[in-house]
Protein backbone atom coordinates (compact mmCIF):
# COMPACT_ATOMS: atom_id res chain seq x y z
CA UNK A 1 0.00 0.00 0.00
CA UNK A 2 2.85 2.65 0.40
CA UNK A 3 4.12 1.81 -2.60
CA UNK A 4 1.23 2.51 -4.34
CA UNK A 5 1.08 6.08 -2.16
CA UNK A 6 4.76 6.87 -3.35
CA UNK A 7 4.41 5.91 -6.72
CA UNK A 8 1.36 8.46 -7.58
CA UNK A 9 3.51 11.42 -6.40
CA UNK A 10 7.15 10.30 -8.87
CA UNK A 11 4.67 9.54 -11.89
CA UNK A 12 3.02 12.90 -11.15
CA UNK A 13 6.93 14.52 -10.45
CA UNK A 14 8.39 12.68 -13.76
CA UNK A 15 5.27 13.80 -16.16
CA UNK A 16 5.70 17.50 -14.74
CA UNK A 17 9.38 17.08 -15.84
CA UNK A 18 8.79 15.66 -19.27
CA UNK A 19 6.59 18.59 -20.57
CA UNK A 20 8.83 21.01 -19.84
CA UNK A 21 11.93 21.98 -22.58
CA UNK A 22 12.38 22.90 -26.13
CA UNK A 23 10.48 20.37 -28.37
CA UNK A 24 11.66 19.96 -32.04
CA UNK A 25 14.96 20.12 -33.64
CA UNK A 26 18.03 22.17 -32.32
CA UNK A 27 17.88 25.66 -33.01
CA UNK A 28 21.67 26.88 -32.68
CA UNK A 29 21.88 30.47 -32.39
CA UNK A 30 23.00 32.40 -35.57
CA UNK A 31 26.85 32.78 -35.68
CA UNK A 32 28.41 36.49 -35.01
CA UNK A 33 29.79 37.55 -38.57
CA UNK A 34 33.81 38.27 -37.63
CA UNK A 35 34.16 41.91 -36.28
CA UNK A 36 35.37 44.25 -39.25
CA UNK A 37 38.61 45.72 -39.35
CA UNK A 38 38.70 49.30 -40.46
CA UNK A 39 41.22 51.84 -40.79
CA UNK A 40 42.28 54.48 -37.85
CA UNK A 41 40.55 58.02 -38.72
CA UNK A 42 43.16 60.34 -40.33
CA UNK A 43 44.31 62.56 -37.96
CA UNK A 44 43.80 65.96 -38.77
CA UNK A 45 46.39 68.67 -37.33
CA UNK A 46 45.08 71.66 -35.75
CA UNK A 47 45.50 74.99 -37.24
CA UNK A 48 44.34 78.08 -36.55
CA UNK A 49 42.37 78.34 -39.94
CA UNK A 50 40.22 75.70 -38.57
CA UNK A 51 37.95 77.33 -36.43
CA UNK A 52 34.81 74.94 -35.52
CA UNK A 53 32.72 78.17 -34.28
CA UNK A 54 30.83 79.03 -36.72
CA UNK A 55 30.97 82.82 -38.36
CA UNK A 56 27.97 84.34 -36.97
CA UNK A 57 29.15 83.68 -32.92
CA UNK A 58 32.51 85.51 -33.61
CA UNK A 59 32.74 88.59 -32.52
Amino acid sequence: MRRTFLLLPFCLAFATLAGCGNKGPLVLPPSRPAPATSAPAPVVPATAATSTTPAANQP
